[in-house]
């Protein structure tokens, strides 16, 4: 169905090199769009690429988002290979535990840059290529992803990551209503368990427990997740913005 066909466009995965942001730049490929994956690390963005062509056009462009220089220096890359870009996905992201007496200010600076900080440089830095892809009837998209942790309190001590979540999705809502008149929705994506490497310690100790805790009984596919995000990027969703979307098989919404 056209109705989620994004051939023609353009589209950037920051974080789009391994688990969650690898799915959606598969699913994005697979409906037909040219994506750019962005890490912080060359050889990653080679491996996906590597792992991603069967599907489509893809390229690597390594960046360290955590800062905004770096934010704005993709955007300029970027630019100098795309006339527009039609969907922007802020999904690169960092996590920390410690003990509440333990946990140390680093973690604040380190998760809070990479995941609250970045996703505002980076939709601000990308402004000018969303803008020229953007049309009333199909918006230029941005979606960030955020967290279950960012919607209720998370059993782990990971206080910076459910702080910087949260605010992931507030920040969607403000630039949702920041940029709708400039014809650009801004949505969020809310992941349950998935497998990921930032999963993987937390998944082979509890994850038939975590499973068995979902309505759905069973952890996030590569599917889920790239369904999610083709719907927010095509024609299907042009006319949602300000959404936080979980997909964690009904965990936060029912626990």
């Amino acid at each position: 169905m056209d109705l989620f066909d994004l051939t023609g466009k353009v589209a950037v995965v920051t974080g789009g090199t391994r688990g969650i942001g690898l799915m959606m730049a598969r699913g994005l490929l697979q409906a037909g769009a040219s994506v750019y994956v962005s890490s912080r690390k060359a050889e990653a963005g080679e491996a996906a690429v590597a792992e991603l062509g069967q599907f489509g056009r893809v390229a690597s462009i390594p960046a360290d988002v955590s800062t905004e220089a770096e934010c704005v220096r993709l955007a300029e890359e970027v630019g100098r290979r795309e006339e527009r870009v039609h969907v922007l996905v802020n999904n690169a992201g960092a996590t920390w535990g410690a003990p509440l007496d333990e946990f140390p200010a680093a973690a604040w600076d380190k998760v809070l840059d990479l995941n609250l900080k970045a996703p505002f440089f980076l939709t601000r830095a990308f402004l000018p290529l969303l803008e020229a892809a953007a049309t009333p009837d199909d918006p230029a998209r941005v979606v960030n992803v955020g967290s279950i942790d960012g919607l209720h309190a998370p059993q782990l001590p990971t206080y910076s990551y459910s702080a910087s979540k949260a605010g992931v999705h507030h920040l969607t809502r403000v630039l949702a209503k920041e940029l709708g008149p400039r014809a650009i929705t801004v949505n969020a994506v809310a992941p349950g368990p998935f497998e990921s490497k930032m999963m993987a310690a937390t998944l082979e100790a509890f994850g038939d427990e975590i499973a068995a805790s979902a309505p759905l009984r069973r952890i996030g596919r590569p599917d889920d997740m790239a369904g999610v995000v083709v719907y927010l990027a095509s024609r299907a969703g042009a006319y949602v913005t300000g959404a936080v979307i979980p997909v964690d098989g009904g965990r936060a919404t029912t626990l």
